[in-house]
């Protein structure tokens, strides 16, 4: 097993930015780089042996410093949506950054997609790995404390990748991080990704409204176009959502939420590439890239040419008492693991 490290550009600002590329003693890898913390790419075997790229990214720098969508980015200090971008703590009301129609969402416009971490690399017995670490100020995009997050990523010789995300506050303040990789198992610019099977574990969604803000409410996936329980392709129901132009919901995870337990299984029959995927949060967000243009700000995919499976908190946590908390208090510490484990059939 071994890590390199090599340049990967300048910002605007005169950061310099690296890229690291993990790669297991079978030969597969995982590039990742210290901008937004940022999974690059995902090089596994098919059933022929045939290694290529998983996960839709850029091959240089320039892309990735502002407007894209997030691909394989470390999404905060608040991952999906808020409410109006408003909340209270202890009685004190906080108003974050609005930048989706009326609602905040993905952590504001300064969002820990589009800043520079520090990392540091390591070997441990069977596995390699890049830990990145990222001081989040009082204040940015109007949440309140001093956050420190960090993400550490891992690769080993069963092709899993485990994304630990840990956090720290001086303050109360709200935390709900993800990666935001999108996938396509046949390989990064394949063509759509819709003939995938897949398999969520989840016997329930959250209700939203018209901006995709929870309700509150929690629905059963049963004789609904979200139940994925037993295997389906990803498009046979995705034509029947039509204001979203496709899935873009949050499943609650079965099983008790902090215990690292299965969440979905997807396969694509053509390579018979598949990924599994565990763990510790109570909700994953099936986006099937409604909105990807099919030009130069999407590495030229287009809607539905990948599929996201993003393990977080519900969105608008901060609103709904009833719903798992994303309040981070001083002492505390937020830890959260999600497993993806690659492999053919």
């Amino acid at each position: 097993m071994k890590t390199q490290s090599e340049d990967f550009g300048t910002t605007p600002d005169g950061e310099e930015v690296t890229r690291f590329t993990l790669t297991n003693s079978h030969g597969n890898s995982i590039g990742l780089t210290n901008w937004g913390a940022t999974l690059i790419d995902v090089n596994v075997p098919d059933r022929d042996g045939n290694i290529a790229n998983v996960n839709l990214c850029f091959d240089s720098l320039a892309p990735y410093l502002s407007g894209h969508p997030y691909f394989g980015s470390t999404v905060g200090r608040f991952c999906n949506r808020i409410d109006q971008g408003k909340f209270s703590i202890h009685g004190v009301d906080y108003q974050v950054t609005v930048n989706a129609g009326k609602h905040h969402l993905h952590g504001g416009k300064k969002n820990f997609t589009y800043q520079l971490w520090d990392a540091a690399t390591y070997q441990k017995d069977d596995v390699v790995g890049v830990q990145f670490q990222l001081t989040s100020p009082d204040g940015q995009e109007g949440f309140p404390g001093t956050l420190t997050a960090i993400v550490d990523y891992s690769w080993n010789d069963h092709n899993e990748l485990k994304i630990e995300f840990t956090a720290t506050t001086d303050a109360p303040t709200h935390v709900n991080l993800t990666n935001h990789s999108y996938w396509n198992l046949a390989g990064a610019g394949s063509g759509t990704a819709m003939d995938h099977v897949a398999v969520i574990e989840a016997d329930e969604i959250l209700d939203v409204d018209e901006d995709l803000i929870p309700t509150g409410k929690i629905n059963s996936v049963d004789d609904t176009v979200f139940d994925f329980r037993k295997p389906t392709a990803i498009g046979d129901r995705v034509d029947t959502l039509k204001s979203t132009k496709g899935y873009d919901h949050c499943y609650v995870v079965r099983g008790a939420a902090g215990t690292l337990r299965p969440a979905a299984r997807v396969v694509d029959p053509k390579s018979g590439r598949f990924l599994e995927i565990e763990t510790t949060q109570p909700g994953m967000q099936l986006y099937t890239a409604n909105h990807l243009p099919g030009n130069e700000k999407s590495a030229g995919a287009g809607s539905h040419d990948a599929f996201c499976l993003e393990t977080q908190h519900y969105p608008n946590a901060p609103n709904r008492p009833s719903f798992p908390s994303t309040l981070l208090k001083p002492g505390e510490t937020m830890r959260q693991t999600t497993v993806h484990r690659f492999g053919v059939q």
